[in-house]
């Protein structure tokens, strides 16, 4: 393998000739729980990413497998499965949002990338038959995910009137119900965080770039300082834990820390930082990719060189030693973005 194709290896011990497995025990898959949308959908931004920066041939094969996936999960309805079986048997009918908004963004990032034409077409082909589905969303998370893809498609057809209107519609949702929430001490969109709470600023960022309301720039700067503040303290990034999360007026749940909430963060303090040009956002950057590497509660690190992968998580009595999809995914997808981050002082 080449140093670019290194990166991948986790991602590829991790995926087969149906997709990327969702869980494992220490290193080995577990085949009990087969496959899911969400985490094919976010390996697909891993490997259009990775194929941005590095060009190489697997990147380029391991996306086409991600997206052969989303269109095997894909319903008549334009909606998708989540689960699959080992078998390849469905293992729900209904799906989730999340899992049709990872859709989305995954598809519009692969049509705005430079993939060969067929990938694109595909992407676009998901996403429009999958669009409709959004409009039903009632998380928040489903509907930023939602947000980012319609930014990706925006850039690649930006005289469509119908996808700038969907745009300003969600990034009104989001203004209002930050609007309606907010007070002196709780600057977010509902009365608790749970997970991937950053994506939500980080998908005003994007409206921003569309549409260039400055309402969504100062409420995606707002929601995002607010969580600097709550998951930063003055040594190391200190994500909510998912054993109670955090709830308004209560107490944030320290444990059990898990990756995807620092690659979220990596991501929405990168485009604060392209944006604004205020350091402290690169510094929240490298602060929450650092976590993986040891700079974290435990002094531990998540981080498996030798195989390029990612632990699951920090429990209150030190590391879950299980290497699941989503973990190294979102590894991956935090090393890609921080690439992006100019030097200091160059903004």
């Amino acid at each position: 393998m080449t140093e670019a194709d290194n990166k991948l290896e986790g991602l590829l011990n991790l995926t087969d000739e149906t997709g990327v497995s969702q869980h494992s025990k220490y290193r080995i898959i577990d085949r009990r729980y087969g496959y899911a949308t969400d985490d094919n959908a976010r390996a697909l931004i891993a490997a259009v990413r990775h194929h941005e920066r590095y060009g190489t041939e697997l990147s380029l094969s391991l996306a086409k497998r991600y997206l052969e996936f989303l269109i095997y999960m894909q319903k008549d309805d334009g909606g998708y499965h989540n689960k699959l079986g080992f078998d390849r048997i469905y293992q729900d009918e209904a799906g989730t949002e999340d899992g049709v908004g990872h859709v989305l963004w995954a598809a519009g990032c692969t049509m705005n990338s430079g993939m060969p034409d067929k990938f694109r077409e595909v992407s676009k082909y998901l996403f429009d038959r999958s669009l409709p589905h959004s409009r039903r969303f009632t998380s928040p998370r489903a509907k930023a995910f939602t947000l980012m893809g319609l930014c990706g498609y925006y850039h690649v057809y930006p005289f469509e009137e119908a996808i700038i209107q969907e745009i300003e519609s969600l990034a009104k949702y989001f203004t209002d119900k930050f609007e309606s929430s907010v007070d002196s001490d709780w600057k977010w969109f509902e009365d608790y965080l749970t997970y991937a709470n950053p994506r939500i600023p980080q998908s005003l960022f994007e409206a921003y770039i569309v549409i260039g309301d400055t309402k969504d720039l100062e409420i995606a700067k707002a929601s995002l300082d607010f969580l600097i503040d709550i998951q930063f303290d003055d040594q190391s990034f200190q994500p909510i834990g998912t054993n109670g999360w955090y709830e308004k007026g209560g107490m944030k749940a320290s444990f059990d820390q898990q990756p995807i909430e620092a690659s979220c963060m990596v991501e929405a303090a990168t485009i604060a930082w392209i944006i604004l040009g205020d350091d402290k956002y690169r510094r929240a950057a490298e602060q929450a990719f650092a976590w993986f590497h040891g700079e974290n509660s435990h002094g531990i690190s998540l981080f498996d060189q030798a195989s390029y992968t990612c632990y699951d998580g920090l429990t209150r009595e030190g590391l879950n030693i299980n290497q699941g999809a989503e973990s190294t995914i979102n590894y991956l997808l935090a090393e890609l973005c921080l690439g992006s981050i100019p030097e200091e002082g160059s903004a």
